[in-house]
């Protein structure tokens, strides 16, 4: 391993995964502010990336989960990591959505444009708000339980995913010593399934090079100008909430959220190229296990953080919901700003796992807060692909500082191999 280390160590820059992601990103802007006709037509090369990373997801959650609960000698500990970890969530969730309603308030990003509603067009978000009546949480919990066991599998659902493995996991441990020939198989197929994972992430630069190039070649930059304070607020308070917030719960764990940064800094670069998170969950699992959290913590964390934890999308809901508020002069007193926060509160748990949820979720915010226009989201559609790999660089960094918290609040953390992965 030391051996593997130094090799490493010594590899030339340019053949560093993250050196050839950024460039490929760079590279991507570039193609599609000169070629934007031609950048376009990347998207099925960028989705096809992002698909294979998803095709691999299942297998990386189901093995991870069901190996750690496997091992467990005592099955109450997985009830008392999920409990914790949705403890913790409830509580920066709201952090979030307060911090992009005092942010929103305080700037004001929409005020002055002055948009008179009878110009919006509401045909431009009725898909995304005939999606949004579907997702309340009732109805996605429902749909936890697969039809089959492999169906979980084949469909990808993330928490169909994770119940079953918690499932097959508990079961394994409540059979013992006899289910140990289980165990090895399943030990086995992990191994060959996170060197899949090492296999295709060197595919990330051409991902994330055609899917950046269709994000400028299709949307332009001049939709970041045009709605630039919207877009600037937004980021500022993403890294306000990372440095902060993040911040200081990690320096409560007693680490650094800046060389957490530095050591994440390939599954960043990957999201940031492709805007889905998804893209970066298995080498985040990878990475986690290695900073000494103990597998069967970050088998259950980060995959009910990925459905529930969703930091960066919160701040986007409150903070996009005033601002077109604001830039229709609607006028939201305190009162029915709370309302807008208990609301978001449960829609961004009721849209996880859905495509595109960041604009679905606040679709199913404003359709229940009357005084906002459903159709104000017209204004915001445009610059909506810039905002969401920012939601989804969120989401990752603080479902890092999730997993590290947890597993230090359950005892399941190895402190001195923290500090060797974050120290480099």
């Amino acid at each position: 391993m030391e051996y593997e280390k130094s090799i490493s160590a010594r590899r030339p820059i340019y053949k560093k995964l993250y050196v050839q992601v950024l460039a490929a990103v760079i590279l991507g802007v570039i193609v599609g502010m000169v070629f934007p006709a031609f950048g376009a037509s990347l998207k099925p090369l960028g989705d096809t990336f992002v698909n294979i990373v998803k095709m691999i997801i299942a297998p990386v959650i189901f093995l991870t989960v069901t190996l750690g609960l496997g091992r467990l000698k005592e099955r109450g500990e997985a009830g008392s990591v999920f409990l914790k970890a949705l403890a913790y969530f409830l509580v920066v969730s709201t952090f979030a959505l307060v911090l992009g309603l005092m942010v929103g308030n305080l700037l004001h990003p929409g005020s002055g444009m002055h948009v008179d509603k009878a110009t919006l067009d509401a045909g431009k978000v009725a898909d995304y708000a005939s999606k949004a009546h579907d997702l309340s949480i009732v109805g996605y919990l429902m749909n936890i339980v697969p039809r089959t066991w492999f169906s979980a599998m084949s469909d990808g659902d993330i928490l169909q995913i994770l119940f079953v493995a918690i499932i097959t996991g508990l079961a394994i441990s409540a059979v013992g010593p006899k289910a140990e020939p289980v165990l090895n198989f399943l030990e086995s197929a992990n191994r060959v399934v996170f060197r899949m994972v090492e296999m295709l992430m060197r595919l990330a630069p051409i991902g994330a090079f055609a899917a950046m190039a269709f994000t400028i070649g299709k949307f332009g930059l001049g939709a970041l100008v045009s709605l630039g304070a919207l877009v600037a607020t937004f980021y500022g308070t993403a890294l306000l909430f990372v440095l902060v917030i993040l911040g200081a719960i990690s320096a409560y764990c007693g680490f650094s959220i800046l060389k957490l940064i530095r050591y994440l800094k390939e599954e960043l670069l990957i999201i940031l190229g492709t805007s889905s998170s998804e893209a970066a969950l298995p080498s985040l699992m990878e990475k986690l296990q290695a900073a000494g959290c103990k597998r069967d913590v970050v088998g259950l964390v980060v995959p009910a953080g990925y459905s529930f934890n969703l930091d960066g999308t919160n701040i986007y809901m409150t903070l996009a919901a005033l601002f077109i508020a604001q830039a229709v002069d609607v006028d939201m007193p305190l009162s029915q700003q709370i309302m807008l926060v208990f609301v978001a509160m449960i829609s961004s748990k009721g849209a996880a796992g859905v495509t595109g949820s960041g604009f679905i979720v606040l679709a199913s915010t404003l359709s229940v807060v009357p005084e906002i226009p459903l159709a104000g989201m017209a204004l915001i559609l445009g610059i909506d692909r810039f905002m969401s790999e920012c939601r989804a660089l969120t989401n990752l960094m603080g479902n890092a500082v999730a997993t590290i918290f947890v597993a230090r609040w359950e005892k399941a953390l190895d402190q001195d191999a923290l500090k060797r992965a974050l120290d480099g």
